[in-house]
Parts: C-alpha cells; sequence; structure tokens
C-alpha cells in the first residue's frame, strides 16, 4: 500500500474509543493516525502494518509495533495476548484482493466489546457516473481512482459485508467534498432520473459522499444518549466540564451525545437510556420546576455539574434548593466538594478536570526569555500582596522576563514593566495558546473555604503545555509535587526565590515542564475517565426508579441548597 500523507483523516481519528488500549492499523502509512491518537490517548498501545517499508520506516517512531508485511498472506505479527480493542482499516480494504476474508481472520483477535473502524470509497460518488457519461474514466496515482484500488463499495453493500461478518453496525458517516458540483451534476441529470423513476434528491443524497466511515462492535450494545446543556463559555469551564467530556463519550459508538439549547420531545415508546447533565443550574422557583418537569417527562434521568461551592452562589443559599436536592444525581471535580455536595443530594461522583488532548509543545525557544502567564478569573485579594515582589522580580530581570495577562485588566495594570501584553476574556483555544507560548504560570490561592474546593484544573493546562505552575499549596499541593512537577509558594519571599531560579536556571525549568507534562499525559486525560462516566451513567439509568423515589422524599422533606 502506498504511503499516506501525514495529516490523520480527521473523522476517522475523532471516531477510535478513547477507551481503547490495544488499537491496530491496517494501512497504517507514515504513522500520522497513531501520532494524533497519542495526543489524546498517550497510554494506548498501538501496533500498525503496511506494505511500504519506506512508511513503515517513518510509522515506528509512533508505533509500539510496526510491520511491513502482505496483508492477505501473512498474520498479524504482534503477539497481543490481551486482544485488540479497536482495528482501524482507514482506505485499506478496496486495496485487498479479499477484504471480508482478512477481516475475518483479524476479527479472532478483536475483544468481545472491541469495535471495528473503517474507511471505503463510495462506488455512488456523482464523479464516477460522469467520467463514465462523458468517456474519460480511467485510474489515477491517487485519490477515488487510485490505480491500486481492487474493491468497490456502496454503503448498502458494506452493510451487507458487516453483516456477514457477525459485525453489529453502528453508524456510518458520509465525508462529503465539493458538494456544489455533486448538486450542478444531479441538477444536469435530472431528466434521466425522472425517466428512470429514481428521486433526484435521494439519488443526490448517494452520490454526495466521497468515503463512508464505518463504526461496527462484535457485540451490540445498548445506546445510551447524553445531552447536555452549557454556561457562556467564560474561562474554559464549559469546555472542559461539559464540551470535552460529551465529546469523549461520543467515541464510544454506543453513546450519542449533544449540547442542547431546548428540551425535544422524546418519541412515545422511546425507552433509549437518557441522561441529561445540567451545567451548574440554578434551579428555584416557577422555572426550576419547569425545567425539571420537561425533562423527566420526556425520559431523561437528571445529573447536576456543579465544580464550585455552592454556598459562594447566593441563588444557591437564597431558594436554589432544586440545584441538588431536586436532581436525580450530582457529578463534580474534587472530593472536598463532593463531601459538601452529598449534604444535598447523596448520589455524588466525582470526575477531576482533566484535558482532552495534549497540546505540541512551543514554549521554551529561548531560554534568554521566559514568560510568565497570568489567567484567572477573581483572584485580586489572592495576588494583591504578591505584587510587589513580582514587580522587584521584573525590574531586575528586565526583558528577560515578560508577562502574558489574560482577563485580568487590574493585574495588568499594576505591573511595573514595559515587558508586558493583556488579552481581554477568550475563547478557551485562545487562551490555552497564550498558555502553551509561556513557561511559568502563576497561580495564587489564598486560603478560604471557596478557594479550599476548587479544583488543579490550571496546574493541568499548563503541565499540558510544558508550562512551570508556580502555584499556592492550597489545591495545588495535593497534585504538585514541589520541586518535580511544579514549585509552591506559601508567602511572597517563596515566590520572589522561585521566579529567581527559574530566570537563572531555565533548563530546570524546562525539566519541570517536561515532568508535569508527563504526569498529565499519564493520568489526567479525558481519555482515561470515559469508561468510568459510562458505567456511572448506565448505573443510574438502571437505578432510574429507586433514584426517582429518592429524589421525591428529598423534595418531601423541605428546602435548603
Amino acid at each position: 500500500m502506498p504511503t499516506h500523507r501525514s495529516q490523520p483523516n480527521p473523522d476517522l481519528l475523532s471516531r477510535i474509543p478513547l477507551t481503547a488500549r490495544v488499537v491496530v492499523e491496517i494501512g497504517c502509512g507514515d504513522g500520522a493516525l497513531a501520532a494524533a491518537y497519542r495526543l489524546v490517548n498517550p497510554n494506548v498501545r498501538w501496533y500498525g502494518v503496511d506494505g511500504d517499508p519506506g512508511a513503515i520506516a517513518e510509522a515506528e517512531r509512533w508505533m509500539d509495533g510496526a510491520a511491513c508485511i502482505d496483508i492477505e498472506a501473512a498474520p498479524l505479527p504482534f503477539g497481543l495476548p490481551d486482544g485488540i480493542d479497536c482495528l482501524v482499516y482507514g482506505d485499506a480494504l478496496q486495496r485487498l484482493r479479499d477484504p471480508k476474508s482478512v477481516l475475518q481472520r483479524h476479527l479472532a483477535q478483536l475483544d468481545d466489546d472491541g469495535m471495528v473502524l473503517i474507511c471505503v470509497p463510495n462506488l455512488e460518488h456523482w464523479s464516477f457516473a460522469e467520467r463514465l457519461l462523458r468517456g474519460t474514466w480511467a485510474y489515477e496515482q491517487s485519490g477515488l481512482f487510485d490505480r491500486t484500488h481492487l474493491r468497490w463499495f456502496t454503503v448498502d453493500t458494506m452493510r451487507q459485508d458487516l453483516l456477514e461478518l457477525g459485525l453489529a453496525p453502528c453508524d456510518v458517516h458520509p465525508r462529503v467534498f465539493a458538494p456544489d458540483a455533486a448538486r450542478r451534476f444531479t441538477a444536469a441529470i435530472a431528466p434521466a432520473l425522472a425517466a428512470l423513476g429514481i428521486d433526484q434528491d435521494q439519488y443526490l443524497r448517494r452520490a454526495l459522499p466521497l468515503q463512508y466511515v464505518w463504526r461496527a462492535r462484535k457485540t451490540p450494545r445498548q445506546r445510551l444518549i447524553v445531552g447536555g446543556n452549557m454556561l457562556e463559555p467564560v474561562g474554559g469551564v464549559s469546555h472542559v466540564r461539559v464540551v470535552h467530556p460529551l465529546a469523549a463519550l461520543g467515541t464510544d459508538p454506543s453513546v450519542t451525545t449533544q449540547v442542547m439549547t431546548a428540551i425535544e420531545e422524546t418519541p412515545a415508546g422511546d425507552t433509549t437510556p437518557r441522561i441529561f447533565v445540567l451545567h451548574r443550574p440554578a434551579l428555584s422557583g416557577e422555572r426550576g420546576v419547569g425545567i425539571l418537569q420537561a425533562l423527566i417527562s420526556n425520559n431523561w434521568l437528571v445529573v447536576t455539574e456543579f465544580d464550585d461551592h455552592p454556598d459562594h452562589f447566593p441563588a444557591l443559599r437564597d431558594g436554589g434548593h432544586l440545584t441538588f436536592r431536586g436532581v436525580h444525581a450530582v457529578q463534580t471535580s474534587t472530593p472536598t466538594l463532593a463531601a459538601v455536595l452529598r449534604q444535598r443530594n447523596p448520589e455524588v461522583a466525582v470526575f477531576p478536570n482533566a484535558l482532552t488532548a495534549l497540546p505540541e509543545p512551543r514554549n521554551f525557544a529561548d531560554f534568554g526569555r521566559l514568560t510568565l502567564f497570568f489567567g484567572a478569573l477573581n483572584r485580586e485579594p489572592d495576588w494583591q500582596p504578591l505584587m510587589p515582589v513580582l514587580n522587584e522580580v521584573a525590574r531586575g530581570a528586565g526583558e528577560r522576563l515578560r508577562f502574558e495577562v489574560v482577563h485580568d485588566r487590574l493585574f495588568f495594570e499594576a505591573l511595573e514593566t514595559p515587558h508586558k501584553r493583556f488579552t481581554p476574556t477568550c475563547d478557551y483555544e485562545t487562551y490555552m495558546s497564550l498558555l502553551g507560548g509561556s513557561e511559568i504560570s502563576l497561580m495564587p490561592l489564598g486560603d478560604t473555604t471557596f478557594n479550599r474546593s476548587k479544583s488543579d484544573l490550571k496546574f493541568i493546562e499548563a503541565g499540558a503545555c510544558r508550562v512551570v505552575s508556580v502555584a499556592s499549596p492550597i489545591v495545588y499541593a495535593d497534585s504538585i509535587v514541589d520541586g518535580e512537577t511544579g514549585l509552591l509558594f506559601r508567602d511572597a519571599e517563596e515566590l520572589r526565590g522561585h521566579l529567581l531560579r527559574l530566570l537563572a536556571l531555565p533548563e530546570r525549568a524546562l525539566a519541570i515542564g517536561e515532568a508535569a507534562r508527563r504526569y498529565v499525559a499519564g493520568n489526567r486525560m479525558l481519555a482515561y475517565q470515559v469508561a468510568d462516566r459510562i458505567a456511572w451513567y448506565r448505573s443510574l439509568w438502571a437505578r432510574r426508579e429507586e433514584l426517582s423515589a429518592a429524589l421525591s422524599r428529598r423534595l418531601a422533606a423541605g428546602t435548603g441548597g
């Protein structure tokens, strides 16, 4: 098989289950898909085969095992005693003489709960018909008419092949390119379609996709629907607690996820398990009752997602009793918060904040200049006692120390240095980009009840970006190994010492940043939570009658947060 392009197929990448422990890719090319997937699931074991020795030489650095073989003539050359979680055939089956036989042999090594991911060209693509009609059909070096393509597929023939192999098709995703050209061609042949009794819209749907991406399981599982709402995306909270987790859950083909802006009516007789995650709601009065009634009457089991101390919010102290007592369960980010929330609802799960992907490192390009990042909401009381020391260090360092400030205008204006840049409150992608271009991240937290309930998210974000966290021990002492994965300071003098040493020894700063990145890669990725989240949601649904009865008893017992 020829070498693939170095850019992975995004429609394959986004459909590989994040729970996969062992992936085998047939037609791995230069390893681009493995390299990209390792950024979201660094602990995966990935094996690849390809017929191109040059491609395999490139792929080996991303693989736990790589082999240049004729996959039709030889078995998989890897010892995989634990089985395979996901078989990937990206643009491979069409190059085989007998793809079903190859699939059948490989399926013997697929775990009972494993999945097959396949990308195949669509024989019904409009360009086939156009070339045949014009008499210009010919093989090409690459693309749909690649001269190495031996087999052709339609959506119906591929589905039939999967069923005959004993697989349960989960979903199929059409890959559509140049849709306007397809529409023009379909319009041009409309009279012929009409004469043949072919509906024009139905033909267009078949002719649009260049390729199809299929997911199929060895053993079918009951579908689970997880919906959710989200607040305005301030400070990245909505992304980390709602958007990214839902996307991660959706890599499991048995789970359908959606961020919803309105409650949709559930079709009559539909008993599919449904979990709705309310992000930081303030449910009180008639409005709160109406939201919960609409969800529960449409067969949703309701979970509140909350990751701050509830007593900090007046709406939850003064009549917001439905936020926790009026739902079936609660999910949060820390054991400290869980203990607080269990006083309001005993059904609480803890899912620590985690990242969806490791950014490519972009910092430490110049050891002679370091950038200190500060980007947080509501931190004025925490940083104000530190500002004299920050200005002292800034004066001594000159242009060797720059400041990247997001959101906090007062912090920016208090810095007495020209080497600073301010960015107003921004989207999460911009926030992470600015953080990733820095070498040091300042994380002050005063000792208050509210702060003690916060999570270590900022350390996780910084560590993923290879940035050194210089943090207060409140919250962060539970995550940072002082001097190894970050630096803790208890007062302004300790902060001064840390900053001066980092400026003097930037190679030490790099070593700490790399250790923090390794910690995040090994322990704090969303990939490592997906199975637990799905299992918890399924367990909630299995206990929904018990949880609904407990909800009714809480409401009958009275009010309170």
